[in-house]
Parts: C-alpha cells; sequence; structure tokens
C-alpha cells in the first residue's frame, strides 16, 4: 500500500507532491463512501482519536468529528475553554493524561505557531495540526486543493487569487504551499496593511486592486477579515474595506467570464462577499464543506496505517 512520507500532518510545507495525490486519491474512494446510504466503514474499529481544540472551532471540529466517526474510530472531544488549561495545566500536561487513555491520534487546533511540532517531538502519537496560531491549516487547504481539482478537473496551470486578510490567516498560507506544490499560480489582493511583507519571498504575486486580480483568476478564494486576531485597526472601516475588496454579484457579472468562487467560512456575509455571490452556481463553498469530511477522512486513515500495534 502506498504511504505518506510523513508521519504527522503538521503542515502543508513538510508534505510533497506525491502525498497530496495520495490524500486526493484516496479522498475520492471516501467521498464515494459517504454519498452511500450507509456511510459508515469499519477502517478504524480499534483506533482512538483525541480533539483537542485549545481555540474555538465549530465547522473544522465538526468536520473531524464526522470524518472519524464515518470510519469507525473511538473519538474523545476535549474543549480547552471547559477544562483544567484553564486552571494553568500546560500542553504537554493535558496531552500526557489523554495518552495515558491510550490515545492513537490527536487533532490539534492552537493559538501558538508550532503547537503541534512541539507535541509530535513529545509524545507517542499521531498528530494532525487543525491550526496553529497565524501558521498553518493544511486540512483546509487541502479540501480547497480537492475541490478546485474536481470543479476544473487539475490544479496545475491554474490561476488562483486568495483575497483578504492574508497577514493573519493560516488558510493562506497552507493554500500558497499545497497550490504551488501543485503547479498552480497564486496571487493574493486585500488591503496592504493585511498582507505580510514576506509573501513575494514565496514566488506569489500582489495585487492591490480588486478587478484586475478577478480578471486574472480562474479561482477566487475568499477569506473573512479576522478581527479577533487584531489589536489594531488595519483599515478605516468595515464599510470602507467592503467598498474595495467585496465581491459582489455586479463585479462578478462585468468580469467577462465565469470565475469559480471558494470561501472556507465562517462567511461574513455582506462584508467580504455578499450572499447573492456566496449562494450562487459560481460558488463552491458547499462542495468545500461535504469535501473537507472525505479529505479529513483520508489524512487520518493513512496516518492510521503507519501506527504499529
Amino acid at each position: 500500500m502506498d504511504q505518506l512520507s510523513v508521519e504527522h500532518l503538521l503542515g502543508i510545507k513538510y508534505l510533497k507532491a506525491t502525498d497530496i495525490d495520495l490524500i486526493f486519491k484516496t479522498a475520492d474512494h471516501f467521498k464515494e463512501v459517504i454519498n452511500r446510504p450507509i456511510k459508515k466503514v469499519p477502517s478504524l474499529r480499534d483506533i482512538t482519536i483525541a480533539n483537542l481544540f485549545f481555540e474555538n472551532s465549530t465547522r473544522t471540529k465538526l468536520s473531524f468529528e464526522l470524518a472519524e466517526k464515518r470510519l469507525s474510530a473511538d473519538v474523545i472531544n476535549f474543549s480547552a475553554s471547559q477544562s483544567s488549561v484553564k486552571k494553568g495545566e500546560t500542553l504537554i500536561d493535558t496531552v500526557n493524561n489523554i495518552l495515558a487513555m491510550k490515545v492513537d491520534i490527536v487533532v490539534m487546533r492552537h493559538g501558538n505557531v508550532g503547537a503541534g511540532v512541539f507535541l509530535s517531538k513529545h509524545v507517542n502519537a499521531k498528530i494532525i495540526n487543525a491550526g496553529d496560531g497565524t501558521h498553518e491549516h493544511p486540512t483546509q487547504a487541502l479540501l480547497d486543493s480537492y475541490s478546485i481539482r474536481e470543479k476544473l478537473g487539475s490544479v496545475k496551470g491554474k490561476k488562483i487569487l486568495i483575497v483578504g486578510d492574508i497577514l493573519h490567516s493560516r488558510v493562506a498560507l497552507s493554500n500558497i504551499f499545497a497550490l504551488q506544490l501543485q503547479g498552480a499560480e497564486v496571487k493574493v489582493c486585500g488591503p496592504t496593511t493585511l498582507i505580510p511583507k514576506y509573501i513575494t519571498s514565496l514566488g506569489v504575486q500582489v495585487e492591490t486592486n480588486l478587478k484586475k486580480a478577478l480578471e486574472w483568476c480562474d479561482v477566487a478564494n475568499v477569506l473573512r477579515v479576522q478581527h479577533e486576531r487584531m489589536d489594531i485597526k488595519y483599515f478605516p472601516s468595515t464599510r470602507e474595506y467592503t467598498q474595495l475588496f467585496g465581491i459582489n454579484k455586479e463585479i462578478l457579472d462585468n468580469l467577462g467570464k465565469k470565475i469559480v468562487i471558494m470561501h472556507p467560512g465562517p462567511i461574513n456575509r455582506g462584508v467580504e462577499i455578499t450572499s447573492e455571490v456566496a449562494d450562487s452556481n459560481q460558488s463552491i463553498i458547499l462542495n468545500q464543506v461535504e469535501n473537507g469530511v472525505a479529505v479529513r477522512m483520508a489524512v487520518i486513515y493513512l496516518l492510521a496505517q503507519q501506527i504499529k500495534r
């Protein structure tokens, strides 16, 4: 059987193109499974997975949980806001306590960059990074690429635009790595205050004019403004942001070509994207949600194959 070249999924930057191919091939199989009347497979019946979310999450957490249950794994959910972490317990203590319960795989979201890497060096379990600070969110990038491949046939050679708050986004960084690994061209667009200085060193072009950027691309992946990560004001007002960088139907209709619209969620409707666009036939936002379960099933299944019993 084909195997991943990595022992954990800590970030896209550690993957090879062959890993992405293998994950997508496996996801194709699971996508067929979750569209059957009986959506479960007994693949991971003897595997225990702990979901450790030190930051709030609804969609990612639900998606992982559903993926784990579809594979018949035993699932433990841990939310830091209701735990001893509040009492000062360290990350290592928390995890060691959970591992003492004989957990095989840990899915973790944490506010600190590199938390997953740190964990992988200290505990004997497979680690899946469900988002570390403003750094990476690998499964989101994988499901985004998978959705592009499904819609356009391939990612290679496609022009992908990432619009919005690039600075605070772990989705943007993981997407840039994943798209480039598969041979796509990537451009970013947003207020200059929300575009990190290092972005051009990654081989990414910057375009501050939304209309020009949309005319260039095949796919626009629209990110929300992450107010919760901001300690200063990066632009004058939400209204001004929407006027300059919000995507509405009129803008799309004037492009003279059909582009694909994506959004990792949660959507601030009426800010970065109007409801009319989000719910239109150009949008693959709901496909992304469905594909998220299949891709996460694939990642969990492939990592579980490496567990020595």
